[in-house]
């Protein structure tokens, strides 16, 4: 399950792990704050009860997208006005 809500400076997407019925192994809530010029990653660490913060930039949050529908290997991506042919 997950939610999303816009905010003046940014959209949270807030993600829930509903897990398989009656498993033990739910994980914390993933909250993403998409800003105009970065996205955070934050989930509570339940054994220090503390947030932790990824911060990605607005390119490599554009390799993320790509990395999740390639196979293995080393890539660059390039946008098509970089491309000379």
């Amino acid at each position: 399950m997950f939610t999303i809500e816009h905010d003046f400076d940014a959209t949270v997407v807030t993600l829930v792990d509903e897990g398989e019925e009656g498993s033990s192994h739910l994980k914390e809530d993933v909250i993403i704050n998409a800003f105009e010029d970065c996205v955070t990653v934050e989930q509570l660490e339940p054994t220090t009860d503390r947030v932790q913060v990824v911060t990605l930039s607005m390119s490599q949050l554009r390799d993320l997208a790509a990395a999740l529908d390639l196979p293995e290997g080393v890539y660059r991506l390039a946008r098509s006005e970089d491309i000379k042919g």
